[in-house]
Order: C-alpha cells, then sequence, then structure tokens
C-alpha cells in the first residue's frame, strides 16, 4: 500500500495522535439494523436491569422504564422538580435535558442509581447535576445530590453528563465547560481553572465523598478532580480487557478526539486543540508549566462522538474488544481495534444508512443497540447477517 493512498485514508478516516496513518479495518460480517423500540424523545442513555427490562433517559422527555421484547413502558416518578423546562422546543440549540442513567454495582441489591441532567435554578440558569436515588416501585426515591457542577448560567451548551463506574467502584463522570464561543473564555480558561467545577472529570465514591487516593491538584481546587482541560465530553466507558478508561471529546471546528483517560492528566482545551475555533479571532494563553496530554484518535471532520463502548459479545467474533463509537454530526458508528492503547484500524459502519446516534451499549447476553437521537428516537439491534460469500 503506497503512502500517498495511506495519506488519503488518514483524510477521509481520520488520525492517530502520532498522526500517521491508519489502515482501514473492513468487516467481513454484514451488520444490519432492526428498530425494537420507537417513539422515544431524543434517548440519551440506556441501562439494562435485566436482558429485557431497561431504564431510558430521554433528553427531551422522561426517564422510562421499557421492556424490549413486550414493549410495555412507563415513566418513573419522582424525578426532582428541578430538571431544566421546555426551553429546547423553542430553540433545538438547547442542550438541556436528562442525560445518563448508570446503575450502582450492587443494584440487585440495593437498588441504586445515578442520573446526570441539567438542574435549573430560577433566574440564575442551569448546571450539571448528578444525584443517587432508589429505584422501588418505578419511583425515585431516598435522592441524593452527589455533584452541583455550578456555577448556574444561561449558557445551554456542552453539559458533558457521561458516567461511568470503573473497576476500581469509583464513579467517572464528566463535565462540560459549558460555552459556545471561545471568545467568552475568561482571562484563565474555564476548564483550565482549578476553582472551577466546570470542563473536568470527576472521581467519587459511591456515595459521593472523595476517594482518598484522588490526585492533588491543590489546596485551592475543588474537591473530586481527577483530570482537566474537558470542553464537552459525553461518552465514557471502561475496557474490560484492561480497566482502562476512554472517552469521547466534542470540538468546535473539527477537533472531535478519543481520549484515555489518565490520573492528573490536562487535556489541554482550549489552550490545545487539534481542530480550529468557533470564534476565529480566539488567541488561547500560554499558561506557565502546563503539560497537556495528546488523544489517543482525532478525525479530521466534524463527527460529535458520543456515548462509546467495547464490544465483548459473540454474536460479532471478528468485532471482539473492539471500540464501538456512534456520532451525532454525520450519523456515523466507527469500529476501532485497539492494541497497547493504540488504534491501529478503523471502519465506519452504515456509510449509507446513517442516522444521529447517541449512545452504544450492550446487553447482559451482549445484543449491541444504538439510541438514535430523533425526535422519533429508536432503540435499535444490531445484528450480524453474515455475508453469503
Amino acid at each position: 500500500m503506497n503512502k500517498l493512498f495511506l495519506l488519503y485514508i488518514c483524510i477521509a478516516i481520520g488520525c492517530a495522535k502520532s498522526k500517521n496513518p491508519i489502515s482501514p479495518s473492513f468487516s467481513k460480517t454484514n451488520p444490519v439494523k432492526e428498530m425494537i423500540v420507537d417513539s422515544l424523545n431524543h434517548p440519551w442513555s440506556m441501562a439494562f436491569i435485566s436482558e429485557d427490562d431497561v431504564l431510558i433517559t430521554e433528553k427531551d422527555g422522561d426517564l422510562l422504564r421499557v421492556h424490549l421484547t413486550s414493549k410495555k413502558r412507563s415513566i418513573v416518578k419522582g424525578f426532582p422538580r428541578d430538571l431544566t423546562d421546555s426551553i429546547r422546543v423553542v430553540w433545538r440549540g438547547d442542550n438541556s435535558g436528562i442525560f445518563e442513567v448508570v446503575l450502582h454495582p450492587d443494584f440487585k441489591n440495593n437498588k441504586q442509581l445515578y442520573i446526570s441532567y441539567a438542574s435549573k435554578k430560577q433566574n440564575k440558569g442551569s448546571t450539571t447535576k448528578v444525584i443517587r436515588a432508589q429505584l422501588e416501585n418505578d419511583t425515585l426515591t431516598n435522592i441524593k445530590t452527589i455533584l452541583e457542577a455550578g456555577p448556574f448560567t444561561r449558557e445551554y451548551f456542552h453539559y458533558g453528563g457521561g458516567m461511568v463506574f470503573g473497576q476500581d467502584g469509583k464513579l467517572y463522570i464528566t463535565i462540560g465547560e459549558r460555552l459556545f464561543k471561545e471568545i467568552d473564555e475568561p482571562q484563565l480558561p474555564i476548564a483550565q481553572n482549578l476553582t472551577d467545577k466546570r470542563g473536568k472529570i470527576y472521581r467519587l465514591n459511591p456515595d459521593g465523598t472523595i476517594p482518598g487516593d484522588n490526585p492533588d491538584f491543590g489546596s485551592d481546587a475543588v474537591p473530586g478532580l481527577y483530570a482537566v482541560g474537558i470542553r464537552a465530553a459525553q461518552g465514557i466507558t471502561v475496557q474490560p480487557e484492561t480497566g482502562t478508561i476512554w472517552f469521547s471529546e466534542h470540538g468546535t471546528r473539527q477537533g472531535d478526539e478519543i481520549n484515555i483517560l489518565k490520573k492528573k492528566a490536562n487535556y489541554g482545551w482550549p489552550i490545545v486543540t487539534t481542530g480550529g475555533y468557533r470564534s476565529r479571532a480566539y488567541v488561547p494563553p500560554v499558561i506557565e508549566g502546563a503539560v497537556y496530554t495528546d488523544p489517543i484518535w482525532y478525525w479530521p471532520h466534524t463527527v460529535a462522538p458520543t456515548g462509546l463502548t467495547f464490544y465483548t459479545g459473540n454474536e460479532f467474533a471478528e468485532w471482539k474488544n473492539d471500540l464501538l463509537v456512534p456520532g451525532l454530526s454525520r450519523g456515523s458508528l466507527w469500529r476501532f481495534r485497539i492494541e497497547n492503547d493504540t488504534i491501529t484500524s478503523a471502519e465506519e459502519l452504515f456509510v449509507n444508512d446513517r442516522v444521529r446516534s447517541r449512545k452504544v451499549i450492550q446487553s447482559p447476553e451482549g445484543k449491541l443497540y444504538i439510541l438514535t437521537d430523533e425526535d422519533n428516537g429508536k432503540v435499535v439491534r444490531i445484528r450480524n447477517h453474515k455475508l453469503k460469500n
């Protein structure tokens, strides 16, 4: 394969952190889509209580309990009353709503779950909030706020809200920096300011307390910090083979990334980016002594990557342990082969059947699903119809 063709592939599908071209890996299987549930209001996340019994968050709606086989659904009652209101109906540029739902690792016994959402405060705007609650008879009870990423502002963008439990039993949470234009950054940018809760990734104990082995960012830093320099990370997942945590990050003009979460890392926003700035006149400050962590992967075009996952099922044997990443901007779904924390090949799936997708998720038995980000949002199963030849 000559260097000119490899360069074309890099431009077409994306680049690793070394900026060397990556050879594509084309699937020999034939993945097809099967609609399982529809009439969802921009679904954001899905958590499996059992193989068929799931909780689904609607960004522009409710927390639902849905049975994937019978299609029976009900609204989970008791959601906090500070959920942002119907501004989104007027203007779809508003990113607020209900975001992630994850179950406590011991959910079977304690019925505890965690939800991130955009919380409103009268006359002050909104911010990202994470609550812990118990699910009793399809009602949230014993609700406790474990993170409120103030200040409340009238910027309705980039809340973050991605959550995952690590293999260490700790809860990792992404919080966006909330700005739309870089020109609105203060002198010390939000994501670089250790006294500002926005633009960070947090690590908490399940009860919301701070783990004693969290990194030390200094006495003035907000509690719970694990990494900084985040713009609008949504997707976050654990690599089952290694326990490594990976997350997706939204850029502005390009600059969409896949990163590995590292303790006390600074991912650079907005000082460094693999893309450009929405405010083209913006010149970031120089922060003396700062060290920035490069992404594992970035795209040369806008993808808006969202809720990613590692595939460990048996239906797609060729995909075993690969990273799957959906996207909003082009409605893409990507498959990445990974070796030793390096992406060695990439494939874009369903290139002739693109749909805005918020999350890809695997069931306990290994079935693969995606959530489509639409007014008539859907839970779609990805099945393997092998090629006849």
